[in-house]
């Protein structure tokens, strides 16, 4: 997931970073560089205690709705990568139905990406949703149990609801 920062700089310190769309996120570097891979953790660990606690990760608006903002007006901005499907949350064995030559390509894939199966599976599954909705990823990725919601199965052997036909 990309996330857009604004770093700003002092003349008499580092660099201060900002992350607009996770309020009260935020880091500092010594240089430009530290200050990204602050950035980074930063965020991967503000979106872990989010999931830890339940709460949905906020929406995230267009890079020009931040840049239009007064507060960052003197700021650098850069975009960061976290890659949220390494972040915590609990794990659960699952059982799904590919056809041998889509599992096949997917196996394929993993192995030139040093990836295991569900790694890659669980990865290409965030990515999907969060195109689908527009940037925003809703609760979908909070451990909070949503009754009614198709993408949620209750305890083991007891699925609530199932989208289409298949596991």
């Amino acid at each position: 997931m990309r996330f857009p920062i604004v770093i700003h700089k002092d003349a008499c310190s580092g660099y201060g970073v900002t992350v607009p769309d996770l309020p009260g996120c935020f880091s500092a570097g010594d240089t430009l560089d530290e200050a990204m891979e602050s950035a980074r953790e930063a965020i991967a660990c503000h979106i872990e205690g989010l999931l830890m606690d339940g709460e949905p990760i906020p929406a995230r608006a267009s890079l020009e709705e931040h840049q239009a903002d007064d507060e960052h007006r003197d700021g650098v901005w850069a975009i960061v990568h976290v890659d949220i499907s390494k972040l915590s949350s609990k794990t659960r064995r699952i059982n799904i139905t590919l056809p041998e030559r889509v599992l096949a390509i997917v196996d394929q894939a993993a192995v030139r990406e040093r990836q295991s199966r569900s790694g890659l599976l669980a990865r290409a599954a965030l990515s999907y949703v969060q195109r689908q909705s527009e940037g925003t990823l809703p609760e979908v990725l909070t451990d909070r149990q949503e009754p009614g919601r198709s993408y949620r199965v209750g305890p083991p052997g007891e699925t609530r609801h199932r989208a289409g036909g298949g596991d």
